[in-house]
């Protein structure tokens, strides 16, 4: 009997495709990348044709075993990971491992990808197999080198040189820039006062309605034209001595087409915006939709997948539309052809599918008994997306009149406008992020009625409002902010940029505060080293140009090893210009390009570099071992120092709960029982409690509260949930033994055959789902993600000892091109 041996990346999804495939299949998960290159100098020659060292991860070696032991029974090999270039990559890493092995010969190797988990999607995709896409392998082998050479050569740099900073890379410091420039902005902002007028008017039928001044002495007004109290009395004045007149009235209808169906960074986007999800958040729940849930006894995958930036919709996603459209909202909400989207972002690939559900009947009141909280959230947005994309558009009916009293010596304006048909705004409407300016829109845009009103009609001026303004600097980065901002300068790529936030914040280069970025002066440094070094490396247009180098090789267009050496030769003589490069000139840029932040002059410190110890020295920066710090010019006499604070988000939030929580904050009564539960605050941090009767000699229940939950957000639900941890998570598809979530003194952990393993921060114990429990479970074990034993509550020993395979030999192409029989 043939044997067919099939390599997806995940158990969960190993587990359900061997469902649809049948008995003739043996599906085995790779658990993500099984090689990587080692974190040393030396993995990347760019003296030998940039050939690079891989090393087996020790969670890889098992894996890689029971592959290795599953294709020697096999006469055919199908490699099914992910449809993009990371899972491309995964396909090559395995297939030159088992080619290294001789476990290839006369066997059937084949690569199928499917864009869902579904069965007609899965054997519609084995009827189609096809050959590994080299030039996506060798885009992937160039971003990999690139990224390891800026990482560890400019690193090393930056330690040598700036003391206290951590790391560079390639994409993640031109993130940090953009962070870094619009606090530059702000700090510098000079907000300037202005005053806008607005006249209450009355028609000859008795309606009021409001109209702005537009123009005055005959000129057109800009925002900051009236820019005092006495002006704009004068301007007051002037309007309530005319005769208004209704001149002229404009009438028209604007349609509003629906936003696009998502790709990865407009999910980001809106699950910032309307779930308060972080991007690595967002990503996980997608994740967890794309891999499946359990629905009546049978996994199945609910969304398509989440890594592409193609807007495109199938011909059957559109067709499901359109009657789905039909169905609940009638006839008229249809439009009379599908409608087709192109891509606004720069290097998209069209040919990857909008993220969007795997079948549109299943509407997110079908699914929500299946799903937790979060995951019901998105795929609820996912699934309204996707039908409003489909949808008829809006129409709005808008009015302008212009008023005066026949002259240019005074002239209003009154807009309004209002739904004539809501087309897609009955299902969804897409939310923006704050205007660049940071400005209050003017209510010019408002959304309002107008009463009736004709040409010539006299108006009978009732009130006249002046008010007063102040212009505002551009607001910090949001989340959603910085990934539109990174996809529309075309850097990086949108199924990166979570991990890039994330790495931005653990080195602490930058903080979230209120949702928004705000630069640490660790990061501010960096930049500023960077721009006045490295200026070509962290430039906009250049780190985008890449991008678009390496979609070029993905599409076979550009050799990758002779991009490489184009941008080594470069960048190595960038880094060797900075050997003579002295601690002395690097602090005195700094001073300089960073001195009004350091030492910002106010009514209060007029001279803030004047040293207030000795008060004759001068305060500058200095660089430590440990860092920089502010310093005493007449050191050593004069021994003044002065921190540069890093504080993290952790402390802030500690801090709050400090302050938020110095008597004890009753949320509730337990529904079960009748007793109090209450938030605290205790010496390891907040916590919620369960009170018991006073004649009990039983304890009070006590749960911590995990790290990133805010102490306002914790109610009678969540804490009710926290109390009642450990949960069952579910049983793993494996070993078939159950798995379980709680918070311990290490902090949220999962349980599973005895042995514990950490949640990482961004995941949350009280929704973590199986699928993601199952790849935790199966990572590396190491210090920062301990596993440990049960029982014994000793210390867990980590494996640190890896096997490397060391093969000096540049990508080959894959072997193996048999047909499929």
């Amino acid at each position: 009997m043939t044997q067919n041996l099939v390599i997806v990346e995940s158990p969960a999804k190993a587990k359900t495709i061997n469902k649809y495939l049948g008995k003739d299949y043996h599906v085995l998960a790779s658990f993500g990348h099984v090689r990587d290159l080692p974190p040393k100098d030396g993995s990347v020659r760019p003296d030998d044709n940039f050939s690079m060292s891989w090393e087996l991860s020790d969670r890889a070696e098992k894996t890689m075993r029971d592959i290795q032991a599953a294709a020697k029974k096999a006469d055919a090999i199908y490699l099914c990971t992910d449809p993009d270039r990371e899972g491309e990559a995964i396909s090559w890493h395995v297939l030159q491992i088992l080619n290294e092995k001789n476990l290839t010969k006369n066997k059937t190797i084949r690569r199928v990808t499917f864009n869902e988990i579904t069965k007609p999607a899965i054997l519609e995709a084995f009827n189609h197999p096809r050959e590994l896409d080299q030039p996506l392998i060798e885009a992937y082998l160039a971003r990999r080198a690139l990224d390891y050479l800026v990482g560890f050569t400019l690193s090393p740099v930056l330690w040598r040189k700036l003391p206290g900073a951590k790391s560079a890379g390639r994409v993640q410091s031109v993130a940090l820039r953009l962070i870094c420039e619009r606090e530059d902005e702000i700090e510098k902002f000079n907000s300037q006062e202005y005053w806008s007028l607005h006249a209450k008017l009355q028609t000859p039928e008795g309606a009021t309605f409001l109209a702005r001044l537009t123009h005055l002495a005959g000129n057109k007004l800009d925002r900051l034209d009236i820019t005092s109290e006495d002006a704009a009395v004068a301007a007051a004045a002037r309007i309530r001595n005319k005769a208004l007149v209704v001149q002229k009235v404009e009438k028209k209808q604007v349609r509003r087409n629906p936003a696009p169906p998502f790709i990865t960074s407009t999910l980001q986007m809106e699950g910032s915006r309307k779930l308060r999800l972080s991007s690595a958040q967002t990503m996980r729940l997608a994740q967890q939709l794309y891999e499946g849930v359990d629905i009546g006894g049978e996994t199945v995958g609910l969304i398509t997948y989440m890594r592409t930036d193609g807007t495109t919709l199938s011909q059957e996603a559109v067709q499901q539309c359109r009657d789905k459209i039909i169905k609940d909202f009638g006839k008229n909400y249809l439009p009379d052809a599908p409608r087709l989207y192109k891509s606004k972002a720069k290097n998209a690939q069209e040919a990857h599918e909008a993220i969007r559900p795997t079948d549109m009947s299943r509407s997110p009141k079908d699914v929500i008994q299946y799903l937790d909280d979060r995951q019901a959230a998105l795929y609820e947005l996912i699934w309204k997306r996707t039908l409003a994309s489909q949808m008829e558009n809006a129409v709005l009916d808008q009015v302008t009149a212009d008023i005066s009293d026949g002259t240019d010596d005074v002239v209003l304006r009154a807009t309004g406008s209002t739904i004539a048909f809501d087309g897609f705004l009955t299902l969804y409407q897409e939310d923006e992020d704050d205007s660049v300016e940071g400005e209050n829109k003017d209510d010019e845009n408002a959304e309002r009625r107008l009463p009736k009103l004709n040409p010539q009609d006299p108006l009978k001026t009732m009130d006249i409002q002046t008010d007063q303004h102040f212009t505002q600097p551009p607001p910090r980065y949001s989340e959603a902010a910085l990934v539109k901002k990174l996809e529309e300068m075309g850097i990086g790529r949108p199924s990166t940029y979570a991990s890039i936030i994330q790495v931005l914040q653990d080195r602490q280069y930058v903080i979230l505060d209120k949702r928004r970025f705000t630069p640490e002066d660790r990061g501010r440094l960096v930049v500023t080293f960077l721009k006045k070094f490295f200026e070509r490396y962290v430039d906009y247009d250049f780190t985008a140009n890449l991008e678009g180098e390496l979609d070029a090789i993905s599409s076979g267009d550009v050799n990758y090893i002779q991009a490489l050496r184009d941008f080594w030769t470069g960048f190595k003589a960038a880094v060797d210009d900075t050997k003579n490069l002295t601690i002395t000139h690097v602090l005195d840029h700094l001073d300089a390009e960073l001195g009004p932040h350091f030492f910002p002059i106010t009514n209060e410190t007029p001279d803030p570099r004047k040293c207030p110890s000795c008060e004759t020295g001068r305060l500058s920066l200095k660089l430590g071992k440990f860092g920089a710090f502010i310093g005493c010019s007449n050191y050593p006499e004069c021994k003044h120092t002065r921190p540069l604070v890093v504080q993290t988000q952790d402390a802030q939030d500690e801090a709050q709960a400090g302050a938020q929580l110095n008597e004890p904050k009753i949320l509730g009564t337990d529904p079960g029982t009748g007793r109090t539960i209450s938030v605290r605050k205790g010496p390891y941090g907040p916590y919620v409690q369960i009170d018991v009767p006073l004649e009990s000699k039983d304890k009070p229940k006590r749960q911590g509260i995990p790290r990133g939950l805010p102490i306002d957000q914790v109610d009678l639900d969540a804490a009710l949930k926290l109390l009642a941890l450990p949960r069952l998570v579910g049983q793993h598809p494996e070993t078939n033994e159950t798995i379980e979530a709680g918070i311990g003194r290490f902090g949220p952990y999962l349980k599973h055959q005895g042995k514990f393993k950490s949640i990482p921060a961004d995941d949350d114990v009280l929704t973590i789902g199986l699928n993601r429990a199952v790849d935790l479970l199966a990572q590396e074990s190491t210090r920062k993600g301990f596993v440990r034993k049960g029982k014994t509550g000793g210390k867990a020993s980590a494996k640190t000892t890896k096997k490397t395979a060391a093969k000096k030999t540049a990508p080959k192409k894959p072997t193996g091109k048999k047909k499929a029989s």
